[in-house]
């Protein structure tokens, strides 16, 4: 069972969806193996605590 995993900041559920739904496609694209086959697990970050550049993107995003 292929698993993928994805770590992110926090998104809405359409978001999530389509995430979903696109790397299983590309997945099973890459490998030939059918879409029943993958697991996809999301785990979703506090804006607070994902740092780039040397700030949080709760402060990057609120200097824009």
């Amino acid at each position: 069972m292929p698993i993928i995993t994805v770590t992110m900041g926090k998104t809405n559920v359409e978001n999530k969806k389509a995430l979903i739904e696109k790397l299983t496609a590309a997945a099973v694209e890459v490998t030939k193996h059918p879409a029943s086959a993958f697991t996809v697990f999301i785990e979703e970050l506090e804006l607070d605590n994902i740092g780039v550049g040397g700030q949080t993107l709760t402060e990057r995003f609120a200097n824009k």
